[in-house]
C-alpha cells in the first residue's frame, strides 16, 4: 500500500503543500488560513488515512508521543492484562506504548531503560526489578517523566500505583482462619522486592494476631530457578510437612507450580489443602476445582498510572511525587 503523503492531500484538497503542514501540524489558524480550508484539508487526511511520520513529529516537537512500558515478563497473564489496558488507555489520547520484558534481569533491566532514552520515549511506565533503583534515579536527574507500578523502592521519591499488597494477604489468611484452618503455610520467593515482602509481611501479621504464626511453614524459593525446580521444592516442602491444611501463593507462577506438585502428590483440594493464589489466571479458572485468588486491580492500576505519567508529561502543573495502593479483590472459588 502506497504511503500517503502530505503531497497527496494537497493535491486531493487543491491547496499547497504548505498550508497541508501548516493545518496538520496545528499552525493553520496561526498562519491566517481560512476555518472553511483548514476542514476540508483535515476531511482530506482522514479519508487518505494519513498518519505523520513519528520521527519527522519528534524531529519538529521533540516528542514522540510514545511510552516506554518495561515489565517483568509479558508473557505472565497479570503483566500482559496490566500491559493491554495500558495500551488501550494509551491510544485514547494518541500515544503509542513500547513493551519490553526484562525477564527479573537487573542487567537487561539497564539496557531496555537506556534503549528507550535513544528512542527518545516521552515518558517510562516500570515494574523494576530488584536493583533497578540507580537507573530509575538517573530517569529522575534527566527529568524523565515516570512511574512506577506493581512495585517500588520505599526509599526513592517517585510516584508509582501499586495494590494494597499487605492488605491483600492479611485479608486472605484471615479468610483461610474463619474456615477452621489453622496451619497455613505461605509460599514466596528470595527476591526481596517490597510487594513480596508486603505480602509475607500481611500473612505473618494475621496468624500472629490468633498467636498461631509458626515460621517452619514458610517456605522460600529462588526466583530465578526453573519452573521444575520450584515444583520440586513446593513437593519436598509439603511431603516434610504433612500438618498443612491451607498455603497462600504469593504469586501466580508460584500456584501454578504448587498446583502440579499437589497433583503429583495426590493432594485433593480443598479437602486435603485450601488454596488461595495472588494474583488471577485463566489456568486458576479452569482448574478443577477453581482456584480461589486475590486479584489485582488491573484496570485502575493502568488508568491512574497513564493518569500520573500524562500529569508529569504536560507540565501544566507542578509534579507532585504520587503513591498510590489499590485494593485487590479476593475471589472466592472452589479452593477453599
Amino acid at each position: 500500500m502506497k504511503k500517503i503523503t502530505i503531497k497527496d492531500i494537497a493535491t486531493e484538497a487543491q491547496v499547497s503543500i504548505s498550508t497541508v503542514s501548516f493545518v496538520i501540524n496545528d499552525k493553520g489558524e496561526k498562519m491566517g488560513i481560512s476555518p472553511a480550508v483548514i476542514k476540508k484539508v483535515q476531511e482530506v487526511a482522514d479519508k487518505l488515512n494519513y498518519r505523520p511520520s513519528m520521527i519527522a513529529t519528534s524531529l519538529r516537537t521533540g516528542k514522540t508521543r510514545s511510552i516506554g512500558l518495561i515489565v517483568e515478563d509479558i508473557s505472565n497473564q497479570f503483566f500482559a492484562d496490566l500491559a493491554r489496558v495500558i495500551e488501550d488507555e494509551a491510544k485514547r489520547i494518541d500515544y503509542r506504548v513500547f513493551y519490553c520484558s526484562t525477564g527479573g534481569d537487573d542487567e537487561r533491566s539497564e539496557e531496555l531503560i537506556h534503549s528507550l532514552l535513544q528512542a527518545n520515549v516521552d515518558g517510562f511506565i516500570i515494574t523494576p526489578t530488584e536493583k533497578l533503583e540507580k537507573s530509575i534515579d538517573l530517569l529522575l536527574k534527566l527529568q524523565k517523566p515516570v512511574v512506577l507500578i506493581d512495585r517500588y523502592f520505599p526509599n526513592q521519591k517517585v510516584s508509582h500505583v501499586v495494590m494494597d499488597n499487605y492488605e491483600g494477604s492479611h485479608s486472605a489468611t484471615k479468610f483461610l482462619l474463619s474456615k477452621g484452618r489453622k496451619n497455613i503455610a505461605v509460599v514466596n520467593t528470595n527476591s526481596g522486592m517490597i510487594q513480596m515482602k508486603l505480602r509475607e509481611d500481611g500473612y505473618r501479621d494475621a496468624l500472629k494476631e490468633e498467636g498461631i504464626y509458626d515460621d517452619s511453614l514458610v517456605l522460600h524459593m529462588d526466583y530465578n530457578s526453573s519452573e521444575e525446580s520450584k515444583i520440586a521444592d513446593i513437593f519436598s516442602f509439603f511431603t516434610k510437612n504433612q500438618k498443612i491444611d491451607a498455603v497462600l501463593f504469593l504469586a501466580n507462577y508460584m500456584g501454578l507450580a504448587g498446583l502440579q506438585a499437589f497433583r503429583g502428590m495426590k493432594f485433593r483440594i480443598p479437602e486435603d489443602v485450601s488454596v488461595i493464589s495472588f494474583d488471577d489466571h485463566d489456568s486458576f479458572r479452569l482448574h478443577t476445582p477453581t482456584i480461589s485468588v486475590i486479584a489485582q486491580p488491573i484496570k485502575e492500576i493502568a488508568e491512574n498510572a497513564i493518569k500520573l505519567l500524562m500529569d508529569q508529561m504536560t507540565g501544566i502543573k507542578p509534579v507532585v511525587i504520587e503513591g498510590i495502593r489499590k485494593k485487590g479483590n479476593l475471589i472466592i472459588r472452589e479452593s477453599v
